[in-house]
This record gives structure tokens, sequence and C-alpha cells, in this order.
């Protein structure tokens, strides 16, 4: 949620940008109710004085009549303004909760997707000296895909994943905990890039797989029309994003400096409606409605929080190049950033069945946006309490394994295992 204040004082800008990322939002009615929601707050507590001023005279002496009426007119109108405030107060919530974080000047503005920028691309497209097949195709062949069992029992968009693809992914998993758990590592990487944060590693969890209505509101993140699953006798949605459930977890509570930064790799089993047809992404395991997921979730002062998310890119390009995958880096315009979010990084992967760049991860920089929501603040070392920034990353979803497949295919439709990750195979060097 934007503050109310900056929101005042920044009016016209705070509409221009919420248009560019695309937010139907209408910062004039919006301030109009904070006005009169201001001037009503005031009539009530100048009220609220009045009556207690009345109650103690009350206390001085036997009451008249005419005093006890006095204080049932006071009372009555007390009730009556705090009910207009109810109503006016859920209305101006409503309008707030409308308007999006501000994208940092640095972001791109823009209209749609194609608008991205794309600021690096490290490798070349895979070549083969034979027609590569997509990850479909091998992973039917090989029995790893199972998608017309699966929409027997559970309907479309669902899979039986197995054999070495459960190997593969598990692996996968596993090698990107113990990267992210090991502060050489991490040392290596903020080194590496020039970072100005901590070197603190990241501590794996296994969130809640569903949120509260009332919480997940608060993350910015439910999109309940679109991507997210309800459970129909009660108000809790189903875990869209391990990162859901994780930005949450210290709402109304205030963190010690010394403990910032937290950073977590959380890894869950999410779900997704995502209504619509979207061609080649509905064969294979690219748009499934379930899938697992491995993100990273972490709190900081205002003061790390953009270098944070500059970390979590980095951590991002490091294990794709030591999977050894070509890929770009993509700054997200205006449009494509999402609500929540001040400023956005996709990564693309080569998919050399589809023969193009595919996002398979994405960095977000929420800065202070759900803090405010969840009330989720820091004590800093000279006493002064401030909102935490966040940031969230994709480490692993299904996709990147879709790139494993795809550039390491041979003719024969085998799969070369990425020598990082032989290790967690048992050693095998092919799949």
């Amino acid at each position: 949620m934007l503050d109310i204040r900056y929101i005042r004082e920044h009016a016209e800008e705070v509409q221009k940008k919420s248009e560019q990322k695309g937010y139907k939002v209408d910062v004039k009615h919006l301030l109009k109710l904070d006005s009169s929601r201001r001037e009503l707050s005031a009539k009530i507590e100048t009220l609220r004085k009045k009556r207690n001023e009345h109650a103690a005279t009350l206390k001085q002496g036997k009451p008249t009549e005419e005093q006890l009426t006095e204080g049932r007119e006071l009372k009555n109108q007390l009730s009556k303004l705090e009910d207009e405030f109810t109503v006016l107060d859920k209305e101006f919530l409503v309008e707030l909760k409308k308007v999006p974080n501000m994208p940092l000047a640095d972001v791109p503005v823009g209209a749609s997707e194609d608008e991205n920028v794309i600021t690096k691309t490290v490798g070349e497209p895979t070549k083969f000296d034979f027609e590569p097949k997509n990850h479909n195709e091998i992973g039917v062949a090989k029995g790893w895909i199972d998608k017309e069992r699966a929409a027997k029992v559970a309907g479309s968009r669902f899979a039986y994943v197995k054999g070495d693809l459960v190997k593969l992914q598990r692996a996968v998993v596993d090698w990107a905990i113990d990267v992210m758990t090991d502060e050489v590592v991490i040392k290596k990487i903020v080194e590496q890039n020039g970072l100005r944060v901590s070197t603190k590693p990241f501590t794996p969890v296994m969130p809640p797989a569903v949120i509260k209505t009332d919480v997940y509101e608060a993350t910015g993140r439910l999109n309940a029309e679109e991507t997210t699953y309800k459970l129909a006798d009660d108000e809790i949605w189903l875990n869209a994003s391990a990162e859901h459930s994780m930005c949450p977890m210290y709402m109304d509570e205030i963190l010690p400096e010394a403990e910032l930064p937290i950073r977590y790799i959380a890894y869950s089993t999410s779900f997704r409606r995502e209504a619509g047809t979207y061609g080649k992404d509905m064969e294979g395991i690219f748009r499934l409605h379930q899938f697992d997921k491995l993100e990273a979730e972490s709190f900081t002062t205002a003061e790390t929080g953009l270098e944070e998310h500059k970390l979590m890119v980095a951590i991002q390009e490091y294990l794709i190049q030591q999977l050894k995958l070509p890929y770009r880096v993509v700054q997200k315009c205006t449009y494509d950033i999402g609500g929540p979010n001040a400023t956005g990084v996709d990564i693309d992967c080569w998919l050399p069945g589809q023969n193009k760049y595919r996002e398979t991860h994405t960095a977000d920089y929420i800065t202070d946006f759900q803090a405010r929501s969840l009330q989720t603040r820091v004590r800093l070392k000279n006493g002064d309490v401030e909102l935490v920034h966040t940031n969230d990353a994709t480490v692993l979803s299904m996709r990147p394994l879709i790139a494993i497949i795809e550039n390491n295919q041979d003719k024969d439709g085998n799969v070369a295992v990425p020598e990082v990750l032989r290790p967690y195979m048992g050693g095998k060097t092919k799949i």
C-alpha cells in the first residue's frame, strides 16, 4: 500500500505513474475521500473530548435530568459520526488499495511487455546438427511427462511427472539450496558484482501452502479473478507462489536492525488458475496449474533494499551460468513489473525447442509497499522505527528444467546432466 501522505504531496505524479503501470485509479477522488475522512475524524475527536468532559462533570454530584439528556445526545451524535466514518474509511481503503507502487526512475515506460529492455545477453543460442525437439516431445518419449492420465484425474494443465525428470528436479532443488545457504558462495557473488550488501546466506524454509484472505490482500499479490484458487468453505487461498506466504511472515512485528537482512529460500507447491489459452505453452510442463517452486525472499532496511534486489539478480545469473544455459537479462517496463513492484527484472533462458528465449526467472523489488499494509517494521540502531523493504526472486520453477532438457539433448533424445548436478544424480552423466 502506498503512503497516503506521499499521494497528497505528489498527486499528479501518482496518477501519471499509475496509468503507466496500466492501473485505473482516480487520485482526485481518493484525495477527496481522504479529506472528508480527516475532517470527520477531527469532528469525532472533538465530540469524544466533549463527551469525556461531560462524563467527568456527572461524577461530581447527582446529575440533573438535563445533564443526562445531554449525555445521551452526545453519545448518539458520536455513534452516528462513528458509523459514518466506518463507511467512509472502508471506501477510502478500497480506493487506496487500487493505487500501485510507484516505479523507480530508471524503469522504462511501456504499454506492453514488448517494450521491456534487454540489458544483457550471455552465451549463444545452442546449436545442433539435428532438428531439436521440445521438452514435451522428449519427456513423453522418455515417459517423464504424462498429461493425458493427469487430465483424467485432475483436469487439464496438470501432469504426472515421473522417473529421471523427478530426480533431476530434486537434484536442482538440493543443489540450489546448497548454493544459497553457503556464505562462501554468497560472498563470492557479492564481491564479483561489487555489491554493498551483507554476505549472510539464505535460510531454507517450507512455508504454508495457504494464505488467509486479509493477509493475501495485504501482500498486494491476491489476484482472485485470474490466478488464484480459493478454498470453498474457508477464507483461505492456495499459494500461487512461495513468496506470497513468505512476505507476510513478520506482519505486525518490529524487527531489530541487527537481524537484517533476513533471507529465506522457500520451497513450496504452488497453484495458479491462469485462465486462457497460450498456444504452445499448453504443451508439456511450461504452464501448469500446479508446480513446485523455489523462491528467495528477503527483508532489509530501506537503505539496502535496492542493492538487495541487485544481489537477487546476481544470484539468479550465477545459478544459470553454473548450469551453462544461454540467457538474457530483461529490465521490465512500467506496464509489466506488477502492482506492488518498484522495479522488476526477468531472466529469459534459450529454449531450442521453441527457437526463442522464454522467461524462467523474475526478481521483484517491492520497497516498503507490502510492509506498510503488513506493518512489518525495523527498529534502527538509533532507535527510530521504519518500514522494512522486501525483495523476492525465482530460484527454481519447472521452466529451468525445460531449459536444461532442451539445451542438453542429443539426437537420440537423451539429456546430458549438467556437471554441477551430477553429484546429486548419483554420478549420472546422461538421462
